[in-house]
């Protein structure tokens, strides 16, 4: 992929303002009720190897390009050189129509102009052939926007949904009966190849976008598989003289080393998901795991997860985390790391690193973010949470008629299209002269680019899992391979694979309030003490209900 975008991971944990939507669904009535001959909410577990039938037929793109560097699926493929020329990989506009698309999005950081401020959007459109109106959300806020949105019934022709969302939305599956558009037909088999960027799309991803026995949206599979990464200012380390840590002693001693606040210096945003993850919490299905008797268990209940609830607790109590952050959801953690310096430490998704690196080395030519390399906490080989869920999963407005599907699935191919193409690099770097300049190594984008660009074709397209190149970054791709390729080899192990799994509505709108209890106990508002309450409450809540979901599940896991 050319673009930079935010992770999987990269807000997927700051996206825990649901709870909203899960009282929506046990109150809005027709739509997320009485959807479905199973009793609504219970939850579902359904065999991806039993709708084979149903995903396209896999076709190649004639003429890709070999990648410079091999991921070790499912890593991407790295590409450090832009290609010399370019092709035109659509050659008709696929916009026919004229008529207008709505579609929703996410962003992080400021929103970028609308249509009518925007050369960018108006390049685009005028590709495509028929404009593309996007309302643009706030990715730290999108759950609020998709629960007002499914509770009113009032979605735009194509709604981007990130993968990580879908576990958050209580009778997601009955909604989207309700709601989206059944692309089975148009995408099944050998229909796929009127979309040949759709076709090329790996089967795994399409597997995911099944719901209901059916094909009910295109996924936009994964480029990186890990949703979390710790990154350092190693050249704030380095004018410290001090060594990028490599277990978690060393950590906790460079943290009090470099927390300095008469200097407005602390070492830490919220690291929680990563401490978890140095003491091998589990971590698929939001925490879940298979004990040896064959029983599920969720990180609530397991001593690794109290460890790491001890370790973080200690890291509040001791004043290593931004106050910004203590104090505040909406502070701005990504400014306070890469621009100010103000946190030495941060957690976020491998997404965030390339648009960081390339966007304050402009005026600190000195700045150097690298990832801490994984370790455990408790000895042995690291646990690394990861999946190859796809990153987000295209919806299309249902009743729109034939013509006007076949339309957007058009437009949606013309957004997939791959490094070495006209349109690849349109999408991505915008207009040459405006948005972009030629260098010997590719176009190197502007300061318009980064006010007008926003990923917006990104979030209603896919394409294979690339990553690079990136001009201004040069390293940035073996770096991030490098890294990657060795986060690989520690990847937790799904107990569920093969398994797609709707969890119970009763689960799903438990888990914010019970997430903000044990944030309570972390930032020292409720003792220690309170854990077994929480869990109690957890396990009365759904939790129990989750666990013999997903008993039941594991005979279709081959389990």
């Amino acid at each position: 992929m050319t673009a930079h975008h935010p992770d999987p991971g990269s807000s997927r944990r700051r996206f825990l303002g649901l709870v909203g939507l899960g009282v929506a669904a046990t109150t809005a009535g027709p739509l997320l009720a009485g959807c479905s001959e199973k009793p609504a909410g219970t939850g579902a577990a359904q065999n991806l190897d039993a709708v084979s039938g149903l995903l396209p037929n896999h076709k190649d793109l004639p003429g890709g390009i070999k990648p410079d560097i091999v991921g070790t699926r499912p890593v991407p493929d790295g590409y450090t050189r832009y290609p010399a020329s370019l092709v035109d990989a659509v050659t008709d506009k696929p916009g026919t129509s004229g008529k207008q698309v709505t579609a929703m999005t996410p962003a992080w950081g400021p929103a970028p102009p609308g249509v009518a401020q925007s050369a960018y959007l108006q390049a685009v459109n005028a590709e495509l052939g028929t404009p593309v109106n996007f309302t643009i959300q706030d990715g730290n806020t999108y759950a609020d926007k998709l629960n007002a949105m499914l509770g009113a019934r009032d979605v735009p022709d194509l709604l981007c949904v990130p993968g990580w969302e879908v576990e958050k939305i209580p009778r997601f599956a009955e909604a989207i009966k309700v709601l989206f558009e059944d692309l089975t037909d148009h995408l099944s088999g050998d229909a796929a190849a009127a979309y040949p960027m759709l076709a090329s799309f790996p089967t795994g991803a399409w597997r995911r976008a099944v719901w209901n026995e059916r094909l009910m949206s295109v996924p936009n599979p994964t480029d990186g598989p890990f949703p979390w990464a710790l990154f350092t200012r190693k050249d704030v380390l380095d004018a410290r003289g001090l060594a990028v840590p490599a277990n978690l002693d060393d950590l906790l001693a460079v943290a009090k080393q470099v927390t300095d606040p008469a200097r407005k210096v602390w070492a830490f945003n919220d690291v929680f998901a990563m401490i978890q993850m140095f003491h091998k919490v589990p971590g698929h299905k939001g925490g879940w795991r298979v004990k040896s008797d064959g029983t599920p268990e969720f990180k609530y209940e397991t001593p690794e997860f109290r460890r790491a609830l001890e370790v973080m607790a200690k890291i509040y109590a001791d004043g290593l985390v931004h106050p910004d952050i203590v104090a505040s959801r909406g502070a701005d953690a990504k400014q306070l790391f890469a621009k100010n310096g103000a946190i030495v430490f941060l957690q976020d998704g491998v997404g965030f690193w390339q648009g960081a690196q390339a966007e304050h080395q402009k005026t600190n030519p000195k700045l150097n973010i690298q990832p801490v390399p994984i370790f455990s906490a408790t000895g042995g080989d690291p646990l690394v949470w990861g999946d190859d869920e796809p990153i987000s999963y295209t919806f299309v407005k249902k009743g729109l008629g034939k013509d006007r599907v076949q339309e957007l699935l058009r437009i949606i191919n013309w957004c997939s299209a791959p490094l070495g193409s006209q349109e690849a690099q349109l999408r991505d770097f915008g207009v040459a002269g405006k948005h972009h300049n030629p260098s010997p190594n590719g176009p190197v984008k502007t300061d318009l680019a980064f006010k007008e660009i926003a990923n917006q074709y990104f979030f209603i397209s896919g394409r294979n899992p690339t990553i690079g190149p990136f001009p201004d970054t040069p390293r940035f791709v073996p770096d991030v391979l490098a890294y990657s390729n060795e986060m690989v080899k520690h990847m937790e192990p799904n107990p569920w694979a093969g398994v797609k799994l709707e969890m119970p509505a009763a689960y799903k709108a438990n888990q914010v309030p019970t997430e903000d209890k044990f944030t309570d106990v972390l930032r020292g508002r409720r003792p220690l003490s309170d854990v077994d309450a929480i869990v109690k409450e957890w396990k009365a809540a759904g939790g129990e209900e989750a666990r013999k979901l997903l008993a039941d599940a594991l005979p279709k896991a081959g389990r």
